[in-house]
């Protein structure tokens, strides 16, 4: 009989990620908004259910035959829900970005036998485990990231559209900036550290400090480690004068009778105007950079990832390296592959001999390709 996984949320990536796993496997995909799963309806092999996965008695109710859980929600309720995974002992991929430490759960999955893997998407994700593989055999000195996901098309005034809730885009321009610079951990402001790259065949790209180290931070001892986010020149400026205006604040302000978060309303406006809608394409791009020595010999590796729009499929590239980056892990988990208990970050499973070659086969079977180039 063919397992089950069940993924909550249907948007862009959720969708993705269940129309790729039905090929093999049965598939619930769990959405409130009822126009997020519509469309999947009509895909031979998945079932939907219309429900709010903060619900805990009918996450436990919907979950209760699942094999594999797989977690696509916004990042605001993303660590709620996995406790609520954890509690009803599935085994669990997750992508949400939220901003809580996620091994603060790691005690609890483990008392319950489960497997969580979370950040299994590109950044975070693969770029996680990139280092992860080279740890354990190298003595890593550097490790640098710049990554983005962007229309092809430039469109005033954003030059931007997005995949994921908008919510989470801002986190990225919010959140303090962590990295670690000789040895020492630091934290500056979001869209600090700004710098102009150029990339072949594609122009200039902006790239500014971000918070998408994550767990790297407390799993690998490496004393200069940073990654930055790529948007088109002119964004940060911009994006540094709304947040500067309040818009992204979380704190309540009243008009008239009413009291409203300004980052909700600023989430309710920007939404339609960031969505990538159907036909838009666009381009994931990624470089990665992993420095250090190997038996005292000086020793580089470059990872660079481009992928665009998918014509054929209709799937945007954002999606297509999110969610294949997070199928590739659930395969290795429902095949048995791997299986510990607790909290485990991407770099942990690419540092298991056999599995990071696996996830980029993975990948380039589906048309994404990654390069490695080695540097001296």
């Amino acid at each position: 009989m063919s397992k089950k996984v069940v993924v909550l949320g249907g948007g862009l990536v959720g969708s993705t990620i269940a129309i790729e796993l039905s090929k093999q496997y049965n598939v619930c995909v769990v959405d409130i908004d009822s126009k997020a799963i519509s469309k999947l309806k009509r895909c031979f092999g998945i079932t939907v259910e219309q429900a709010d996965v903060r619900d805990r008695k009918k996450l436990e109710k919907i979950i209760e035959d699942a094999d594999l859980v797989i977690g696509a929600v916004p990042g605001s309720i993303g660590y709620e829900v996995i406790k609520r995974v954890i509690e009803a002992g599935k085994n669990m991929v997750d992508i949400s970005f939220f901003q809580e430490d996620s091994f603060e759960l790691d005690e609890r999955a483990a008392y319950k036998n489960v497997c969580i893997a979370i950040d299994c998407g590109i950044a975070p994700g693969i770029s996680n485990m990139i280092l992860g593989y080279h740890y354990p055999n190298m003595q890593v000195d550097t490790y640098e990231c710049v990554v983005g996901g962007l229309p092809i098309e430039r469109e005033w005034p954003w030059e931007y559209k997005a995949v994921f809730s908008p919510t989470d885009v801002i986190e990225e321009y919010t959140r303090p900036a962590r990295f670690v610079e000789h040895g020492k951990h630091v934290a500056k402001q979001a869209l600090s550290g700004s710098e102009l790259i150029n990339f072949k065949g594609i122009g200039t790209l902006e790239a500014w400090n971000t918070d998408g180290l994550r767990t790297l931070l407390k799993s690998m001892e490496v004393p200069n480690m940073v990654e930055k986010t790529l948007r088109y020149p002119g964004s940060m400026e911009y994006i540094r004068v709304l947040r500067h205006g309040g818009f992204f604040s979380e704190q309540e302000v009243k008009i008239g009778d009413v009291k409203i978060r300004p980052i909700d309303l600023t989430s309710k406006l920007l939404m339609p105007q960031w969505e990538l809608l159907k036909g838009q394409e666009d381009f994931t791009i990624l470089k990665s950079k992993v420095l250090g020595k190997i038996d005292n010999e000086n020793v580089g590796y470059e990872y660079y990832l481009y992928d665009k729009f998918d014509k054929k499929s209709g799937i945007h590239s954002m999606s297509r390296t999110t969610g294949y980056s997070c199928t590739a892990v659930a395969e290795i988990l429902l095949d048995g592959s791997f299986h510990k208990p607790g909290i485990i970050p991407p770099e942990e499973i690419a540092g298991t001999e056999g599995f990071f070659p696996r996830i980029i086969n993975y990948l380039k079977e589906r048309g994404v390709d990654i390069e490695v180039t080695r540097l001296y």
